[in-house]
């Protein structure tokens, strides 16, 4: 596998592109966070995002959920043109993402962290329907409350449901957040170090679990746990100062001699 140029990447998965990137660049002041980046990732896929620090990962993420911008290029999301969506618009219609630092909402219970991304499709009647009781708010709110009793028990967080989402360890509050990601039908989520700031233990429970994700979601994510990435992703794309320098199957990125001296540190392999 050579360095990458400006053609589109291939795609292996062959369950047809669910999200692209096309020649995106975004620039802070006069430093480059990304120059023509290309991405592809299928529907289906498990997409890994590697590179050091600065490399220009979290700002591509922050271009493809609505949070910037780039000034040249555009952003494919099942055959649309996304490009100037906003954020919200982006998330409701299927594509979410979470952040390297945990964002839930301290005071409330983990049930209802859970329970507030479903708030956006309404109660079915509004305030009327709630003063009067209509049989339509009462099936819209057992439903939704179903649908988070399932997505608590696969996170693994029925046990304390109940607790406030601000009173837990990094791991649990890392799995609200991926439930709270996933309780609402979606197209693509974006992970941004799912496992950063995790024990040993509950780095195996998150990829044990996003493995079992994999199945019926795409899934692109940014992580610096090598051993996360290399067991669960597909494909892997390398950033390297805002530009792509290689991108493959697992074992293919793991012997690229340049990923291997600017990432991974260690010698390529010798030859017999």
């Amino acid at each position: 596998m050579t360095a990458v140029e400006h053609a589109q990447p291939d795609r292996t998965a062959g369950n047809g592109l669910v999200l692209g990137l096309e020649r995106v660049s975004v620039h802070f002041g006069g430093v480059a966070a990304l120059t023509d980046v290309d991405l592809a990732v299928d529907a289906g896929e498990v997409c890994g995002l590697i590179g050091p620090n600065g490399a220009g990962k979290t700002t591509l993420f922050d271009v493809v959920s609505g949070v910037r911008i780039p000034e040249t290029g555009r952003v494919m999301f099942d055959g649309t043109d996304i490009t100037r969506w906003p954020a919200a618009r982006r998330a409701r219609a299927g594509l979410r993402r979470t952040f390297q630092r945990v964002q839930t909402y301290g005071w409330l219970s983990i049930e209802d962290n859970v329970l507030a991304a479903l708030e956006w499709r309404g109660g079915g009647g509004g305030l009327p329907a709630d003063l009067v009781g209509l049989p339509t708010r009462h099936r819209l709110e057992r439903e939704r409350r179903e649908r988070v009793a399932h997505v608590l028990d696969l996170c693994g967080l029925t046990a304390v449901a109940a607790q406030p989402a601000g009173s837990l360890p990094m791991g649990l509050a890392r799995m609200v957040e991926l439930a709270r990601a996933i309780v609402d039908p979606l197209r693509v989520l974006l992970l941004d170090e799912p496992t950063s700031g995790m024990s040993p233990a509950e780095t195996a429970a998150m990829t044990a679990l996003l493995s079992r994700l994999e199945r019926d979601q795409t899934l692109v994510i940014i992580e610096h746990d090598m051993d996360v990435v290399f067991a669960i992703a597909d494909r892997i794309t390398v950033l390297h100062l805002g530009e792509v320098l290689a991108r493959g199957i697992p074992e293919e990125v793991r012997r690229h001699p340049r990923v291997r001296e600017v990432y991974l540190g260690a010698p390529p392999p010798a030859r017999p």
